[in-house]
């Protein structure tokens, strides 16, 4: 058994290894660092943290069931079509498959960037730091609050979507903003988490809009959702 057991455990390190050395889509976590150039959140007994505690727990005793509900629907869902609010029914990815292939290798790029933040600061969540918060949504024991996955992803995106539909962009980011907000009404992350993120996704975006192979992907998704929305083709 133990003849067999080395070359399977040698295999399991090599694929690990493998998943975690992926070539990024647009831009790689080395290029962001975004452990340098994020401001280190306030400790967990600093009398930020307690404030954001106590929003959080104000949050909390005042969220509606409407609020619930649109919370626990933002938790499961990071892709581009929880903009569909800001760009219409038809906007799904049935109908916009280029748009939605091109925005999902743009959120893949995303958790790769955020990673060395996450695994360097290793803030508690909020639930875990205060086991009197009572989280609506999914939660983790890993210490990976700052910054948000999900708030940087959907920023992230929005920047894309902007870049393909600019005269929809203060529709965009309310609904960014709304997205990012959610994970406080969900209870699992603090706002300064949010800020963080949103701050790392237009550092991102920055880097990424002049990627010649973002550009290219970019343009054929954009083509593909201004035909769909009935929209001038013209250059913005």
């Amino acid at each position: 058994m133990k003849t067999v057991a080395a070359p399977l455990l040698l295999i399991s390190i090599f694929i690990a290894s493998a998943a975690q050395a992926r070539e990024p889509n647009f831009v790689s976590a080395e290029q962001v660092r975004a452990f340098q150039i994020l401001p280190a959140p306030p400790a967990n007994d600093a009398a930020e943290t307690k404030k954001e505690l106590a929003k959080l727990h104000r949050l909390e005793s005042a969220r509606t069931p409407e609020q619930v509900q649109a919370a626990a629907a933002d938790d499961k869902d990071e892709s581009i079509f929880l903009f569909r609010n800001a760009m219409g029914a038809s906007f799904t990815q049935a109908s916009l498959p280029l748009t939605a292939a091109f925005t999902e290798r743009v959120k893949s790029d995303a958790g790769g960037i955020a990673a060395p933040a996450k695994s360097g600061f290793l803030r508690p969540h909020p639930y875990n730091l205060d086991k009197t918060l009572k989280p609506i949504c999914e939660t983790k024991v890993k210490d990976d609050s700052y910054p948000s996955g999900h708030t940087f992803a959907g920023y992230l995106q929005a920047l894309a979507l902007i870049d393909m539909v600019p005269e929809k962009r203060d529709a965009i980011l309310a609904r960014a903003d709304d997205y990012a907000h959610n994970r406080m009404v969900c209870g699992v992350q603090y706002e300064s988490d949010l800020q963080a993120s949103k701050l790392l996704a237009y550092s991102t975006f920055a880097l990424m809009a002049n990627h010649p192979q973002y550009k290219k992907e970019m343009l054929a998704a954009r083509l593909e959702l201004r035909r769909h929305l009935d929209l001038s083709l013209a250059a913005h």
